[in-house]
């Protein structure tokens, strides 16, 4: 047992896919060691940088242990003759398993399935290590998540291999001794290069296993490990911005991108001119993040100053001609920002709304001036039900002006920034504040866990936004599949079950339907299942259990605002004695009147009630259900359901004594009413039969 390393040196390689290449190729290649015996109780470090691919597994075998394996060869009646004797069928297949007639007499018998078989008792040799790594590798190349592979030619100038990036050198160390595997045209070494410009040699002689992260370190200047250069580099941000008094941006995928682009990180910190402030910090924040992979300096108060950190690849003694050529090269994208932002000031959002006419918004459902007025048309409606008259105006106005920053030169150029600038622009031509927070709110939540709409008038145009979309979509047959989304109808379900709820809007879904002009019942059905299937996994991903949002949901309230609160009764319901014999029974009659013919009137005659037990569950329902009514109807559920507990007596005995189908068919009638009056008590609040196990 030795430790086992392998490197695959190569190009650089995609940034954005470095770190899951390189968790990839590391636990494919163990598992395939694993699953050939090689190496069992092993444990696997991954190495990535923007030159290698490596993996370091500890406790690996020169070779498998051999297994014993018993192989079934042939029936009985074919391999062996009315003698006895081996039939030319199992001599051939002897041959080809490498064995002779001597074994016949050695082989046993067994059934299988109906019919007798011979099986061979036969020792598989164990993989040897060059064997088996052979394979693990290959199938650790083939499995990669490659983004998209490269077709390049070898130095022999005629033989061409595909892969992510040109690959240079191979290296494969079983302890100190090379393993005689090749791929990629590449013949294993102990070879390896260190950084471009920095490393003590140019090719560093990996010593054995252990030796590999820390030789790449002294002689390769290289950090080899994905998760210690991206730790070097968090101190050293915190370092350089703890210098200044500032906090650099918070942002992972920026830090996973910038540790894929550096073999030997050196934070260094810059400036730019303080006259880009102007510019609204989040266009400066984007273009420094998405085109040169800065990490913009915040003050305590979260706001951007005018300096900023980079990552660079090189630690030269002096580090100014590094620093200034990275403000030079920031300086024309702030520029440009301003020129965008100075520009996009001259026209107002009101006059560019004319302009959204000849912008598609998809080739069914017309143009995105059509769907601004449809939005309005919703935000206003909604706006109404909420706050009357003056909402309702507000709400229209965001709405129509919700787009118009589509056609600003900030958004052309960063698509991100849709609705942040459409609120600065909003305030530039003296809008009201709630109408510019609108404008920027309305596509929130943009994502889970995202902050909701700040007002009213957000609400309003956040909620007509994502209703217009999932209306028209579902409208023409544009429908999720499987895991693709194009249009994120998920997120907006997702959205409008969001406010619905937190914010506790007196809003029905059905109304929203209608205000959002889905009038195909088809489309109106399809669309409720899908909202309901989002709220059911959102409750159950907030630790409510499958029963109790089964139980909730099941009854598809209208009024989401009011789910929390029928979720805690039936919480508190559940925790009662009467609660399990509770819920059976309500199942039980739910059955019974499902078997009914014909729909059953939840009404009672007391003049056909004759059996004990059925007088006296008139009776309790005659006291419970107008004090459980009453609840409901003040939005107290927990003391709705938890009056239900008394009616367990009389239920109970009710099934013990009476029989429902009775041969008279007045009295089988009166007791089918009588229990849907029950089935209605019970199931106003939520479906308790879904609460029976």
């Amino acid at each position: 047992m030795k430790n086992l390393l392998v490197e695959l040196f190569v190009e650089e390689l995609p940034p954005k896919a470095l770190k899951k290449l390189g968790e990839s190729f590391a636990a494919t290649l163990a598992a395939s060691l694993k699953s050939q015996g090689l190496a069992d109780q092993s444990v696997v470090t991954s190495f990535a940088s923007p030159r290698r691919l490596a993996v370091h597994v500890t406790a690996v075998a020169a070779k498998a242990a051999d297994k014993a394996v018993q192989q079934k060869l042939m029936p009985v009646a074919v391999a062996l003759d009315a003698s006895g004797n081996a039939t030319p069928a199992l001599l051939k297949k002897l041959a080809a398993l490498g064995a002779d007639a001597s074994v016949v007499p050695t082989l046993k018998r067994a059934m299988d399935g109906k019919a007798e078989a011979l099986f061979l008792d036969n020792v598989v040799p164990g993989a040897t290590l060059a064997a088996g790594l052979q394979t693990a590798l290959e199938a650790a190349l083939s499995g990669l998540p490659i983004p998209k592979v490269m077709t390049y030619q070898l130095e022999d100038g005629w033989s061409c291999v595909n892969f992510v990036r040109p690959a240079h050198k191979l290296v494969a160390l079983h302890g100190a001794d090379v393993v005689p595997i090749s791929v990629l045209g590449l013949n294993a070494g102990r070879e390896t290069q260190g950084h471009r410009f920095e490393a003590a040699r140019p090719v560093v002689s990996i010593r054995d296993a252990d030796s590999y992260a820390e030789q790449l370190k002294t002689e390769g200047a290289v950090i080899a490990g994905f998760a210690a250069r991206r730790t070097e580099i968090e101190s050293q941000l915190r370092r350089n911005a703890a210098k200044e008094n500032l906090k650099p941006i918070e942002d992972e995928a920026l830090l996973d991108e910038v540790t894929a682009l550096v073999e030997r990180p050196n934070v260094l910190t810059c400036q730019f001119e303080q006259e880009f402030l102007d510019v609204p910090q989040e266009c400066l924040i984007l273009t420094m993040k998405a085109n040169q992979k800065y990490f913009p300096l915040l003050d305590a108060a979260g706001k951007l100053t005018n300096k900023f950190l980079v990552v660079s690849n090189i630690s030269p003694a002096d580090a100014s001609a590094v620093i200034g050529g990275n403000e030079r090269v920031v300086r024309p994208r702030l520029a440009d920002a301003k020129f965008f932002f100075d520009q996009d000031r001259k026209k107002s959002l009101a006059d560019r709304i004319p302009g959204l006419a000849k912008v598609v918004y998809h080739n069914k459902l017309g143009t995105q001036g059509e769907r601004a007025q449809r939005v309005a048309a919703i935000a206003q409606a909604i706006g109404q039900q909420l706050g009357g008259e003056a909402l309702a105006r507000q709400a229209d106005q965001a709405a129509l002006l919700s787009k118009a920053d589509l056609l600003t030169d900030m958004v052309g150029e960063f698509p991100e920034l849709q609705g942040t600038m459409g609120r600065y622009y909003a305030l530039h031509d003296g809008l009201p504040v709630e109408i510019a927070d609108a404008i920027e709110d309305h596509y929130k939540p943009r994502f889970a866990g995202d902050t909701l709409p700040r007002g009213q008038v957000g609400v309003c145009v956040a909620l007509a936004d994502k209703l217009e979309t999932l209306a028209g979509m579902f409208g023409i047959g544009q429908l999720p599949t499987g895991d693709k989304d194009p249009f994120a109808l998920r997120r907006h379900a997702l959205g409008v079950v969001r406010m619905l709820i937190e914010q506790d809007l007196p809003l029905d879904l059905g109304w929203l339907f209608k205000a959002a002009q889905v009038a195909d019942e088809k489309v109106a059905a399809q669309l409720a299942d899908f909202i309901y299937e989002r709220l059911a996994g959102s409750l159950r991903d907030q630790g409510y259990s499958a029963l109790e949002v089964d139980a909730v949901v099941g009854l598809r309230p209208q009024r989401l605002g009011d789910i929390p609160k029928r979720l805690a009764a039936v919480r508190a319901f559940a925790a009662l004695p009467e609660a399990a014999s509770l819920a059976a029974a309500n199942k039980r009659v739910g059955n019974i009147l499902k078997k009914a013919d014909g729909a059953v009137a939840a009404q009672v005659n007391a003049a056909l009630l004759k059996e004990p037990a059925e007088v006296a569950l008139s009776a309790a329902l005659a006291d419970v259900k107008p004090k459980a009514d009453a609840a409901f109807d003040r939005g107290d559920y927990t003391a709705s359901l938890q009056l239900l507990a008394a009616l367990r007596g009389p239920v109970d005995a009710f099934f013990d004594g009476v029989m429902v189908n009775a041969e008279d068919l007045q009295l089988r009638n009166n007791r089918l009413g009588l229990l849907a009056v029950l089935h209605q008590a019970m199931n106003r609040v939520a479906d308790l039969a879904r609460l029976s196990a």
